[in-house]
């Protein structure tokens, strides 16, 4: 793999780490305010749930895009050793 291909991955991971942190921190600060706001004990739930519920298709998106994202790597991780071995 050239030193061009590996930049591009390593630019990559840095991109899903920034993506990903940001997501964290936008659960994280969703989940404080609505722990914290003057709301009944019902709405609050129910705000509770709805949230959830949305983190969980947003994981299991986030998880489709990761896997994915490592499938590619390794196919082109197997590429460039395959061109190596035939040289």
């Amino acid at each position: 793999m050239s030193k061009r291909g590996i930049m591009e991955l390593d630019r990559r991971g840095q991109v899903v780490g920034f993506v990903s942190g940001l997501l964290l921190g936008a659960i994280i600060g969703a989940g404080v305010a609505l722990l914290a706001a003057p709301d009944t004990g019902r709405s609050t739930r129910r705000r509770l749930k709805k949230t959830a519920t949305g983190l969980k298709d947003d994981a299991g998106d986030r998880w489709d895009e990761l896997a994915e994202d490592v499938k590619e790597r390794v196919d082109v991780a197997l590429k460039g050793a395959r061109k190596r071995l035939t040289r």
